[in-house]
């Protein structure tokens, strides 16, 4: 029991999410109970306004659940004032959206350095592992680079060494190759696969993207307030998938 305990990274218990919208209330999610267990990779599916990723900004601790908790290590984090809650955000989760979010006037090394400056780490330190992250996802040659010098693919890259900066325990991806070309998704997808393989990343993605979402451990869909496993199996590996 005691070792089921520690495989876990996040669970949910009755998590509950509801809008009002003028005299109607909108409820996207119901008594969501969901373990996430360390080193897996997950993908949320479902149609458009079904709340996968507002379900994903919960997880992240951007949004609060309407009623229920998030536990991470035991511990329910939406229990912190909210000066706790953004410092444990930014030490223990690693985000990348659709629009990667980075800043134009900053180059590659110093859009990837942001998180480790916010958490007040050493400049050298933070800008020598974001060197490393970025040559290690194939951009080298990229470092001094501005945003609007970068293709669409490469900037994602940087959104993702951004997000691994801190050595997060849970990655989440939000539609991560929406804006991407096929074959540009293709090589995205392979890396994120690459690096929870390589390194035990915990992930949860959503995406409509059923490339991206067979590559996943598992494949849950929310639909009708309600998380539906769809899939719960290893899939190939990434040597057979390439």
């Amino acid at each position: 029991m005691n070792n089921a305990k520690q495989n876990i990274e996040v669970h949910t218990l009755g998590l509950t999410k509801k809008f009002v919208n003028g005299t109607q209330t909108i409820e996207l999610f119901k008594d969501l109970d969901l373990v996430i267990r360390k080193g897996e990779r997950i993908a949320i599916v479902g149609s458009s306004g079904a709340g996968k990723s507002t379900l994903l900004n919960i997880l992240g601790t951007l949004e609060k659940p309407t009623s229920g908790h998030v536990f991470y290590g035991g511990s329910d984090v939406f229990q912190q004032a909210e000066p706790e809650l953004a410092k444990f955000r930014n030490r223990n989760i690693g985000f990348v959206f659709q629009f990667h979010c980075l800043m134009p006037e900053f180059d590659a090394v110093e859009n990837v350095m942001m998180p480790g400056l916010i958490a007040g780490l050493p400049k050298a330190e933070v800008r020598s592992r974001a060197c490393d992250l970025l040559e290690k996802l194939g951009l080298s040659q990229r470092l001094k680079h501005r945003v609007g010098e970068l293709s669409g693919g490469e900037q994602q890259r940087i959104a993702v060494a951004r997000a691994l900066l801190l050595k997060p325990r849970l990655f989440l991806a939000d539609e991560p190759s929406g804006n991407l070309d096929s074959r540009t998704g293709r090589s995205l997808h392979e890396l994120l696969v690459s690096l929870n393989e390589s390194e035990g990343l915990t992930m949860v993605i959503v995406t409509h993207n059923q490339e991206l979402a067979s590559m996943m451990h598992r494949v849950l869909r929310l639909r009708d307030a309600h998380l539906h496993d769809e899939r719960d199996r290893p899939p190939e590996s990434l040597t057979q998938m390439v």
